[in-house]
């Protein structure tokens, strides 16, 4: 089995409101060591059994470009990996 583990986060310089607000709630509970947080989206593919680790990140790349990233505010990474790991 093959899978395709995305996260997918803005942009420097792109504001995150979500971020933002958790990290004033960390900061109002105390955690005063916190200087910044970021928030993304993960995303995790298992493909079909004919699927290799090449054809995977062929088809990862292409959903990210076209459905799961906005590539005008967001960037993606991701890994490939075989087994139930």
């Amino acid at each position: 089995m093959v899978k395709a583990r995305i996260i997918v986060r803005y942009k420097p310089g792109i504001l995150d409101p979500e971020g933002k607000t958790i990290y004033d709630a960390l900061r109002s509970l105390g955690f005063e060591k916190v200087e910044g947080v970021e928030t993304g989206k993960y995303f995790e593919i298992t493909f079909a059994g004919d699927v290799d680790k090449n054809k995977a990140k062929e088809l990862t790349t292409d959903a990210c470009e076209r459905l799961l990233a906005n590539p005008v505010i967001q960037n993606y990474s991701f890994e490939i990996v075989e087994g139930d790991r």
